[in-house]
C-alpha cells in the first residue's frame, strides 16, 4: 500500500504542475486530497493492513499530505503570480484619455441668497453677526418693545421651550445682543433660522430671515432707503423701483414696510406679483428709543434703522418658486437647478 501512496502523490505531484490556472489547481486539489477524495480512499484501505502497521502507515499517509499540500500553495503563488503579470500587461492605461466625471455639490438656494445680500452690503460697511436660535424671552421680544399682551407671544405663533426661553422667531435678538456687546457705530447683518407656528404653501413653520441694522449719530429715512434701493437694485435689477408704506412695528418707529416693482414683470403686473406690479419685500424703520434704552445705548447721541427680509421670499422671486415647502425637501431634481 505504500508504494500505492508513493504513485498517488507522485501522479497528484505532476498534476499540480501541469495546472493551467488557480481554478484547475484547486480542483486537483479537491480530486486527492478533499474529503472524498484519492487520499480519503486510501485511508479507508487502511482497515485492511495489520494493526500494529496502522499507526505507521497512518503516519506516512499524513506526511504525503503535507507535502502535497505545500507543494499547493507554491504552485499557487506562482500561478498568482503569472495571472498578474498577465493582467497588468493587458490592462494599460491611456493617459491620454480625460478622467472620470467627479460629482459636484452646490449650494442651496437659501444660501446663494444669503450669500449675495451679504456680499452686496459687505461694500458699503456691513458685516455679520450670528446669534443662538434658542432665545431668553428678553432679547426675542422684551428688549425689541413686544408687550406682553402682543399677538407674536402666543402659543399658537411661537415655539416655547419653556416660560422664559423659546425659539426665536425672528433674528432681531441678534441686534440686542450686538448692542449690549459692542462698540458704536454699527453696521451688521443678522442672517438666520427662525421659528413660527405656521405652514402652508407660502408660510412654513421654520424658515430664515436676514436683518440690517446701523447704529450712528445721524441717521434719518432717507438714510434707510437708499441702503434698501442699493440692496434691491444690486440682488435684482437697476431698473427696480422702491416704494414705503406706513406700517408698525414695535422695535421701530417711525415704521415702513417696503415693496419693489416686480423683477419678473418689471412691473406690468404677472401671476408673481398678483398683477399689481409690486412685491411686497419686507419691514423697516428707524430704531425705536426704547430698544436703545433697553440696551443702554444713550438715545440722544445714537440714532439707527433697521429692516427685514425673508430669504425664502427672495428667493421665491428670484427663482419663481411656487412652493416655500420645495427649500426643505431636499429634492434632489430641484436642488441640481442650482448648482454651477
Amino acid at each position: 500500500m505504500q508504494n500505492k501512496l508513493a504513485q498517488l502523490t507522485d501522479l497528484a505531484i505532476e498534476e499540480f504542475k501541469q495546472a493551467k490556472g488557480r481554478r484547475e489547481l484547486y480542483d486537483i486539489k479537491v480530486k486527492y486530497l478533499g474529503k472524498q477524495g484519492q487520499f480519503s480512499v486510501i485511508m479507508k484501505d487502511m482497515a485492511q493492513l495489520p494493526k500494529e502497521e496502522r499507526p505507521v502507515f497512518g503516519k506516512v499517509v499524513n506526511e504525503k499530505k503535507n507535502l502535497l499540500e505545500q507543494f499547493y500553495s507554491e504552485q499557487e503563488a506562482h500561478l498568482k503570480k503569472i495571472e498578474l503579470e498577465q493582467k497588468i500587461s493587458s490592462e494599460r492605461v491611456d493617459l491620454t484619455l480625460p478622467g472620470p466625471k467627479r460629482t459636484t455639490g452646490g449650494h442651496h438656494p437659501i444660501a446663494l441668497v444669503i450669500n449675495d445680500i451679504v456680499m452686496i452690503l459687505s461694500r458699503i460697511g456691513y458685516s455679520v453677526r450670528l446669534g443662538p436660535q434658542i432665545e431668553q424671552d428678553w432679547y426675542n421680544f422684551s428688549a425689541l418693545n413686544i408687550p406682553a399682551d402682543h399677538p407674536a407671544r402666543d402659543l399658537q405663533d411661537t415655539f416655547y421651550i419653556d416660560p422664559s426661553h423659546v425659539l426665536r422667531t425672528h433674528t432681531s435678538p441678534i441686534q440686542i445682543h450686538t448692542l449690549e456687546n459692542e462698540k458704536l457705530p454699527l453696521r451688521i447683518l443678522a442672517p438666520g433660522a427662525v421659528y413660527r407656528c405656521d405652514s402652508d404653501i407660502s408660510h412654513s413653520p421654520n424658515f430664515h430671515q436676514i436683518e440690517g441694522m446701523l447704529v450712528d449719530k445721524k441717521v434719518s429715512m432717507a438714510d434707510l432707503k437708499g441702503t434698501i434701493v442699493f440692496l434691491l437694485q444690486n440682488l435684482f435689477s437697476t431698473q427696480i423701483q422702491v416704494r414705503f408704506r406706513p406700517s408698525y412695528f414695535p422695535f421701530t418707529e417711525p415704521s415702513a414696510e417696503f415693496d419693489c416693482t416686480c423683477p419678473l414683470c418689471k412691473g406690468k403686473g404677472c401671476r408673481m406679483c398678483k398683477q399689481t406690479g409690486w412685491i411686497e419685500i419686507g419691514g423697516c424703520g428707524l430704531i425705536n428709543p426704547k430698544v436703545l434704552e433697553a440696551t443702554k445705548v444713550d438715545g440722544e447721541e445714537w440714532q439707527g434703522f433697521a429692516f427685514g427680509l425673508g430669504i425664502e421670499r427672495m428667493a421665491i422671486i428670484r427663482y419663481g418658486i411656487e412652493d416655500i415647502r420645495w427649500f426643505t425637501e431636499n429634492d434632489v431634481r430641484f436642488l441640481e437647478q442650482f448648482t454651477s
